[in-house]
C-alpha cells in the first residue's frame, strides 16, 4: 500500500516512514504543505498521514480541499495533545481518525491499515484467492490452511498481486507499486522477488497461482 506523509518535521517524518516501510508499504514524505497538497491531488495513495501544522497549506486546509474535490483518501490527523478543537474541526472536515503526539509507530501502523480496510472494503482484512488468504491485520498468509512466513516486502508484493487477479502487471507497475520508485530495466529485483514468492507459495501446491505472462508481466491466477 502507497502512504503519503506530510509531516515538516523531518525527524517525525523519518521516523515515520522507517516504521511503514518496516512493515512492507511504500512511503512518500512531503515537508512543505503545498508540495504535499500537490502530491495528494495528482498521485494515487492508500492513506494520507497529515500533520496539521505545516508551513504553506495547513493540514486543516489540505484536508478540507480534499474533501470538496470528493478525493476519497483515507486520512489520519497528526495533532498536538492539548490542540482539541483541531482535532474536532478535523473530523468535521472528513479525517478518518487523529492521532496525537508523540505516538508510539505501532499504533500509528494500525490505523493505517484500519483505514486502508474501511475504504477498501476488505472482508475482516481478509483477501483470498482459491486456497490462498492473507489476514490484512495480521500479516497472517496460508495457502490450503499451511502458514507462510513472508518478509514485508514479500507480503506487499503478493497482496499487490491478489488485489488484482487475473490482471497482467508490468514489471514497471510492481516496481513503482511495490519499492516505490522508477523501474530500471536493468534490474531484475522484480523477478528475484517473484521466484521467492514462487519457492514459499506455489512450491507444495498442485496449482501454480503465480504466473509469468512472457514479454508482459506477472499475474495472479484466477483459480478455475
Amino acid at each position: 500500500m502507497r502512504v503519503l506523509v506530510i509531516e515538516d518535521e523531518k525527524k517525525i517524518a523519518s521516523f515515520v516512514r522507517k516504521g511503514l516501510e518496516a512493515e512492507g508499504f511504500v512511503v512518500e514524505v512531503a515537508h512543505h504543505g503545498d508540495e504535499g497538497y500537490a502530491l495528494a491531488t495528482s498521485r494515487p495513495y492508500d492513506a494520507l498521514v497529515l500533520d496539521i501544522m505545516l508551513p504553506g497549506r495547513d493540514g486543516l486546509s489540505i484536508l478540507r480541499n480534499l474533501r470538496e474535490r470528493k478525493v476519497p483518501l483515507p486520512v489520519i490527523l497528526l495533532t498536538a495533545r492539548s490542540e482539541l478543537n483541531e482535532r474536532l474541526e478535523g473530523l468535521n472536515f472528513g479525517a478518518d481518525d487523529y492521532l496525537t503526539k508523540p505516538f508510539y509507530i505501532e499504533e500509528l501502523i494500525a490505523r493505517v491499515r484500519a483505514v486502508t480496510r474501511r475504504a477498501t472494503g476488505a472482508t475482516q482484512g481478509i483477501l483470498t484467492a482459491g486456497d490462498l488468504s492473507m489476514n490484512l491485520l495480521t500479516r497472517e498468509v496460508k495457502r490450503a490452511g499451511a502458514a507462510i512466513e513472508l518478509t514485508p516486502r514479500e507480503f506487499t508484493l503478493l497482496e499487490h498481486l491478489t488485489r488484482s487477479p487475473g490482471r497482467i502487471l508490468t514489471r514497471a507497475q510492481i516496481c513503482e507499486q511495490v519499492w516505490g520508485y522508477d523501474f530500471d530495466p536493468g534490474t531484475n529485483l522484480v523477478d528475484v522477488y517473484i521466484q521467492r514468492l514462487r519457492k514459499k507459495v506455489d512450491a507444495d501446491a498442485p496449482v501454480k497461482l503465480i504466473e509469468t505472462i512472457r514479454g508482459a508481466g506477472y499475474r495472479l491466477r484466477l483459480p478455475s
